[in-house]
C-alpha cells in the first residue's frame, strides 16, 4: 500500500477531479494508512483490497463535491427528524432496521447507495447499474466467507449501517472492523473529532434525498453509542432507538464476526487483540451514551430489549411508532407481518470459546455494571 498522498493522487487521477471539499478527512486517512502499512500484517490480497477501498472512498468524496459544485441547491435539502438506531451489536438491531426499511413512508440507507452514492439516485433513469455491481460484490464476499451471511444477514438493496458514509471523512469504525490497526483505533475512540464525519454523513444524505419528497430517514449503527452527543449536535431534532442485551451474551459473537472480517485481509488474525479492542470500544460506548442520556437526552430514546424483539418484532416496531407519534400505515403493517411470517427462526451460530479472544466473561460483565442496571430499567416494560 502506498503512502496516503499517493492514494489521494490516485483518486484524483481516477476521477479527473480535485476538490475534496475541505481537509477534515486528511488526519484520519494519514493515521489509518500508516497503521495499515505498519500494524495490520495484511496479506497481499488484503493490501490490494484495502488500498482499493481507500481510493474508492476518496473518489466518492471527490464525486460528491463535484455534484455539489454543479448543483449547489442540493445543500438546501433538509434532513428532518431522523431516527438513529444504536446499541451493542447482536442485540436485534439488524432485524429492527430491516423492519423499519419496510415502511414505504421513510427513507433508509441502502447498501448499494452507501457504497456508491454518485450519481444522485434522482438523476438516474431506468435500472441503476450500481445495484447489479453491489449484488456481484455481495456474492463474491459470501463465496469467500460463507459464514458471513449467518453472522450478518443483509442484502445489497437492504439497509446498511452509517459506517460507509462516515468513512468518507476517515473517521469510521468500518476500518478497524477490517484490520488490526491499534493506533487508528485508539485515535478514533479517544482523540478524533467526529463532528466533521457526521456533518459529511448529512451532506451525503442530502445528495441521496435530493429530487425526492423529504421523508424521515431511518439510520443505524451500533457504534452510534460512542457519538450520540455529536449526532445530536449535527442533527438537533434526531431521536434514538436503542436495542439492548446482556453484554456477556454478545461479546464473543461480536469478536467472532471481527475475526471473520479480518480473515479476508490477513493470514495472521490476532484474536486476542480483537477481544481487547472490542471490550474497550463497547465499554467506552456504553459510558458515553449513559452520560448523554443522563445529561438531559433520556426522553429522546426509545428502548427495545433483545427478548422482546425476538418474541414480537412487529409489536416492538408498532410501539416505537406510537412513541414517535407516527402512524403504522396499512401497507407497512402488511409488509411487517409478511416479513415475520416468512423469516422463521434463525439458525443458532456456533462461536469459539471466549478464551480464543482472551476473554473471561466473568470479568467482562462487571465492566458493564452501570449499563446493566440501566438496561434493566429501560427494558422492564
Amino acid at each position: 500500500m502506498g503512502p496516503h498522498d499517493e492514494l489521494i493522487d490516485e483518486a484524483r487521477a481516477d476521477t479527473g477531479l480535485d476538490d475534496f471539499g475541505g481537509a477534515s478527512f486528511r488526519e484520519g486517512l494519514e493515521i489509518l494508512v500508516r497503521a495499515l502499512r505498519t500494524e495490520a500484517r495484511l496479506s497481499a490480497r488484503g493490501d490490494v483490497a484495502l488500498q482499493q477501498m481507500i481510493v474508492g472512498k476518496l473518489g466518492q468524496r471527490l464525486q460528491i463535491e463535484d455534484w455539489y459544485r454543479r448543483y449547489p441547491e442540493i445543500g438546501a435539502e433538509v434532513i428532518a427528524a431522523p431516527l438513529f438506531g444504536m446499541g451493542l451489536p447482536r442485540t436485534g438491531s439488524t432485524a429492527l432496521s430491516v423492519l423499519l426499511a419496510l415502511d414505504p413512508g421513510v427513507r433508509y440507507l441502502a447498501t448499494w447507495q452507501a457504497e456508491r452514492p454518485c450519481p444522485p439516485p434522482s438523476m438516474v433513469t431506468g435500472p441503476d447499474e450500481r445495484l447489479g455491481l453491489a449484488e456481484a460484490e455481495h456474492a463474491e464476499r459470501l463465496a469467500h466467507s460463507p459464514r458471513h451471511a449467518a453472522l450478518v444477514p443483509g442484502s445489497p438493496s437492504g439497509p446498511v449501517e452509517c459506517l460507509p458514509l462516515l468513512a468518507m471523512d476517515f473517521k469510521s469504525a468500518l476500518f478497524n472492523g477490517l484490520a488490526r490497526v491499534p493506533s487508528y483505533t485508539r485515535w478514533l475512540l479517544h482523540e478524533a473529532d467526529h463532528f466533521s464525519a457526521f456533518e459529511y454523513e448529512k451532506r451525503v444524505l442530502k445528495l441521496l434525498q435530493w429530487g425526492y419528497p423529504a421523508v424521515p430517514w431511518r439510520l443505524k449503527s451500533p457504534s452510534h453509542v460512542q457519538h450520540a452527543e455529536v449526532i445530536s449536535e449535527v442533527f438537533p431534532d434526531a431521536r434514538f432507538v436503542m436495542t439492548h442485551r446482556d453484554p456477556s451474551d454478545v461479546i464473543v459473537s461480536v469478536c467472532d464476526l471481527f475475526a471473520d472480517l479480518y480473515s479476508r485481509f490477513t493470514d495472521d488474525t490476532d484474536c486476542r487483540w480483537i477481544g481487547e479492542s472490542n471490550v474497550a470500544e463497547w465499554t467506552t460506548g456504553m459510558r458515553r451514551v449513559l452520560a448523554f442520556r443522563d445529561g438531559g437526552a433520556d426522553s429522546r430514546f426509545f428502548d427495545i430489549g433483545f427478548r422482546a424483539m425476538h418474541r414480537d418484532p412487529v409489536g416492538c416496531v408498532t410501539a416505537l411508532y406510537e412513541w414517535l407519534g407516527e402512524p403504522v400505515s396499512e401497507e407497512f403493517g402488511v409488509r411487517m407481518r409478511e416479513w415475520r411470517a416468512s423469516s422463521g427462526e434463525p439458525e443458532p451460530n456456533a462461536h469459539p470459546e471466549p478464551a480464543t479472544f482472551g476473554l473471561d466473561l466473568g470479568r467482562v460483565r462487571p465492566l458493564f455494571a452501570d449499563y446493566l442496571t440501566r438496561m434493566a430499567d429501560w427494558t422492564s416494560s
